[in-house]
């Protein structure tokens, strides 16, 4: 049987969710998850609930769109999640995003390649800021605990027989970064 799953989200204790909660149930929405917390938190437990309980058919109703994500990219994630529970996202404040109706669905595939599409400009342009530094000489990662004169004087004393422990000891590193050094 198809139901209707409700999710209400305030930021601070101050604020009220009776108007939020009021809303859904006068669309039928029972249960009601409900939260008192910050949408920058990543952890949100009644909104894991409500994800973890999903089945296919039901529906998950919030007021408006910015109390299920707090960033585009989150909230598409969110409602594509949804979307392959088999179940259907609305927002009573939002009608276009009605994923059970074809414009809704149509609406989330645009934003949902938007979105795809920004993360690949900002992809590419991480990318080639980074050939610019580095052709400008910049060098990426932590510096190195040994210079090339004192990584070939530890290959030479293993080489001679001296314990990994005690190279490793002289040069203040752990004995595992002696232990990777090739010739």
């Amino acid at each position: 049987m198809a139901r209707i799953l409700g999710y209400a989200r305030v930021s601070t204790d101050g604020q009220d969710l009776s108007a939020q909660t009021e809303a859904l149930k006068a669309t039928g929405a029972d249960p009601i998850f409900q939260e008192k917390i910050s949408g920058v938190r990543a952890d949100r437990p009644q909104l894991r609930k409500l994800m973890a309980n999903l089945q296919p058919g039901d529906t998950v109703i919030v007021t408006k769109l910015d109390r299920l994500g707090r960033s585009t990219r989150e909230l598409l994630e969110l409602i594509d999640r949804i979307s392959k529970a088999g179940a259907a996202f609305k927002s009573l404040g939002d009608p276009l995003w009605d994923t059970s109706s074809p414009q809704g669905r149509l609406l989330g595939t645009l934003l949902a390649a938007i979105a795809e599409f920004e993360r690949e400009l900002i992809r590419e342009r991480t990318s080639a800021g980074r050939q610019r530094a580095q052709a400008n000489g910049v060098k990426f990662g932590r510096p190195r605990k040994l210079t090339p004169f004192q990584r070939a004087e530890a290959l030479q004393r293993r080489t001679n027989g001296e314990p990994i422990a005690a190279i490793a000891r002289s040069y203040a590193v752990d004995p595992s970064m002696i232990s990777r050094l090739m010739p």
